[in-house]
């Protein structure tokens, strides 16, 4: 039969839990019917059925067996009632909230909620139908459950860990960062409280004696604050110290319960203390201190993972409580240090000065080759400096058996300047110093009876990577010693010392050597102008004798001998190639004894390079060579020597076409490139290896290799040719590739 919702809870009474869910009488079921009756008992999911009633209030109308199990309440105990019969106030005003926004909305509604039964909480996740009469009334609600607990209870425990993991590291961040230890205690013992949601945290650190005193405090009891306080547990004797010294720690559920000696349950009581935790604090493997949990009013059962997280937060309180240590003996030392601030500002002083003096010896050694004048102002800035009696530079002989007292600078003391001293009568002195080590000691003044004056003296030597080159004495009018700072700041004199007398050496050796080179120099130029001067009068005479043979031999004479043509004109030719060369050697020793300025004269290149070019023509011709000349119509006039500069280009141009095959081209070129003028030669159908190029301007060097012409030359044109150029203030360079072979000359105006 179907059930009128106006009588349903009259109805209620007379049926059985699964009539009452679908409004049927066993007997009228139909086969689906007695499919969902037979769901309704065995399923394994809870299912419970509420009545809406015609006021808007809730009655419970039946629970499945499964659901009866997991609540333990029976359906016929629970039939009838309001959620207030059998939940909290809390819990009842939170699943009336539920029935009331499922009639509202009138659909089926999911939620998840926690609700305690029989003092047990438990999380379900639930499922709400609202059924309607034939007016479309919701007149019943049909609920299912599933016990989702343990899933909770695995989400809670994470966020647990997520909570301590992030306490951890803020704390540990804290100390990190140098947080002074009383803000880091009193963060901990706060978020500590929160987290395990206890009444009381405290951190309590031992004194010398068996007293300790808490230290920083977070509670929320009605006590009075135990923070500051020094407290001495009665109990608390050399068995309790030797258990926290092992490490252990002490957890007390309630303390009438935990089998507590009542001197420690009265001790306890007067703090308001219900359930202990506490863990010791190690600072470097010694006990420190307590941290301790407290609940006052109540028992608590500390779980594990809250003991494992005191332990941790215990190892973070002895790591901040050392470095508090150490930052207080930080300060000590600080304090220390500060004391010696005025010596150490005289020190830095001292060493601004011999900076200074460094400085000045580097720029006189930078700028001057005059040791003399860079060693007596060491011996004078020294004795200053230090507030000497006398300073002292002496130099070792070439075999080393001899001293000389080069250099010295004193204010009352007798002049030893120019002595010379045996280093065998005083091996003693020598012996370390000759090992490059500095020595000091102490020595009597003769003469000073019947008072002794004893002075305080000290030798560095002066040395490089070479060897040793002398000593640097100070004395001192005191018999105070000088100290390691002193003694290095003199010994990085010494080394620019070593540097002046070293460089000094090395100049007059160079200047020497240059001497030398420049006698030689006037010698080889001297003996070449005489050998060319030598040479020109025989040459000069075969000349004239050739000329005088061929007008006094008529023409029939001449040729009844065939070969005295011939030998005629070898003697003309050679002649003209000695004189050639005599010629050469002569400008070739002029230029390179200091010859006189060009006499420079601006020239339109364009204009002036082309009959220059074109009178080699008829050779080219002859030879089947291309001759090209081309020139930049932009080039400024330059400023140069026409006699040397055309030397220059006929030369080159003698080179080219003695060099270029036949059928092969010479190409002259002008332009300007930056702030130079660029003269290129250039001739195809040669290529020069890098070795002929090394050599190409040495006198005398041949390419006859290359010259297909057989040419002769006296070997000495394009030595001459980059002489003149160097002459006329410019640059030549060769170049060779890809079967071409180009000399540059460049002019910079």
């Amino acid at each position: 039969m179907k059930i009128n919702p106006a009588e349903s809870t009259i109805e209620l009474t007379k049926l059985s839990p699964p009539q009452i869910l679908f409004g049927t009488e066993v007997d009228d079921k139909s086969s689906s019917e007695q499919f969902l009756l037979s769901m309704y008992d065995s399923v394994q999911a809870s299912i419970f059925v509420v009545d809406v009633l015609e006021d808007g209030d809730f009655r419970y109308v039946a629970l499945n067996p499964t659901h009866e199990r997991w609540i333990g309440i029976r359906s016929d105990d629970l039939r009838g009632k309001k959620p207030e019969d059998i939940l909290s106030p809390i819990d009842a005003a939170k699943v009336r909230q539920h029935y009331s926004e499922c009639v509202l909305f009138g659909k089926t509604i999911s939620y998840e909620q926690c609700l305690q039964f029989q003092g047990i909480s438990t999380w379900w996740s639930t499922t709400l139908t609202p059924l309607r009469d034939t007016n479309s009334r919701i007149y019943r609600l049909i609920g299912t459950s599933s016990n989702i607990t343990p899933v909770k209870q695995a989400q809670e425990a994470v966020g647990l860990q997520v909570e301590r993991e992030q306490l951890l590291e803020a704390i540990a961040g804290r100390i990190h960062q140098s947080v002074e230890l009383e803000t880091i205690l009193h963060q901990i013992t706060k978020e500590l409280r929160q987290f395990l949601n206890c009444d009381r945290v405290l951190i309590y650190r031992f004194e010398l004696d068996s007293s300790g005193v808490f230290i920083a405090e977070s509670s929320v009891a009605a006590s009075d604050p135990l923070l500051g306080k020094n407290i001495t547990d009665p109990c608390f004797n050399g068995k309790h110290r030797e258990h926290y010294g092992r490490g252990c720690i002490q957890f007390v559920e309630d303390i009438y319960a935990a089998g507590l000696h009542s001197c420690y349950i009265d001790f306890l009581t007067s703090l308001q203390v219900r359930a202990n935790l506490v863990v010791p604090i190690f600072k470097e493997q010694e006990m420190w201190g307590l941290l301790i949990a407290q609940h006052c009013h109540q028992p608590r059962q500390w779980q594990q993972t809250e003991t494992d997280l005191l332990k941790q937060l215990a190892t973070q309180i002895g790591i901040a409580a050392g470095q508090a240590e150490l930052r207080q003996q930080i300060k000590h030392l600080e304090a220390k240090l500060e004391s010696q601030k005025q010596k150490q500002i005289n020190q830095l002083q001292q060493v601004r000065n011999f900076e200074a003096l460094v400085r000045r010896m580097t720029e006189q050694i930078r700028d001057s080759l005059d040791q003399t004048q860079v060693l007596q102002t060491v011996t004078q800035e020294l004795t200053e400096l230090l507030n000497l009696d006398r300073c002292q530079i002496e130099l070792y002989s070439t075999c080393q058996t001899l001293v000389t007292i080069t250099y010295e600078y004193s204010t009352n003391l007798p002049p030893c300047q120019g002595l010379t001293r045996q280093i065998a009568d005083r091996l003693e002195v020598y012996q370390p110093l000759l090992q490059k080590q500095p020595l000091q000691f102490l020595e009597i003044v003769p003469g000073w009876e019947p008072k002794l004056l004893v002075m305080s003296q000290m030798a560095c030597p002066i040395f490089d990577t070479q060897g040793i080159l002398g000593n640097i004495w100070l004395t001192r009018p005191t018999q105070e010693a000088f100290d390691e700072f002193e003694i290095e700041l003199v010994q990085q004199i010494a080394n620019e010392c070593a540097i002046a007398i070293r460089q000094a050496q090395l100049y007059k050796q160079t200047q020497a050597q240059v001497k030398e080179l420049e006698k030689r120099d006037r010698l080889k130029n001297q003996f070449l102008r005489t050998l060319s001067q030598e040479l020109r009068t025989p040459i000069t005479s075969i000349s004239l004798a050739a000329q005088t043979l061929e007008s006094v031999l008529t023409p029939a004479e001449i040729s009844e001998i065939e070969i005295v043509p011939q030998l005629l004109q070898i003697l003309h030719n050679e002649c003209g190639r000695e004189n050639k060369l005599i010629n050469d050697l002569l400008t070739l020793t002029y230029l390179e004894a200091e010859p006189d300025p060009p006499t420079l004269i601006a020239i339109d290149l364009q204009s002036w390079l082309h009959p220059i070019v074109e009178s080699f023509r008829d050779l080219t011709n002859c030879q089947r060579q291309r001759l090209k000349l081309t020139v930049n119509h932009a080039l400024p006039s330059l400023e140069t020597d026409i006699t040397d500069l055309e030397r220059i280009v006929t030369e080159l141009l003698n080179h080219a076409c003695k060099y270029t095959p036949a059928g092969e081209s010479i190409t002259v070129s002008a332009e300007l490139i930056a702030d130079a003028v660029e003269l290129n030669i250039t001739n195809s159908g040669i290529e020069l290896t890098s070795n002929e190029l090394s050599r190409i301007f040495e006198p005398f060097y041949h390419l006859s290799k290359h010259d297909p012409w057989k040419h002769s030359g006296t070997g000495l044109e394009l030595a001459l040719v980059q002489k003149l150029v160097r002459h006329l203030g410019g640059s030549i360079y060769v170049k060779s590739a890809t079967g071409k072979t180009t000399f540059t000359v460049k002019f910079p105006f």
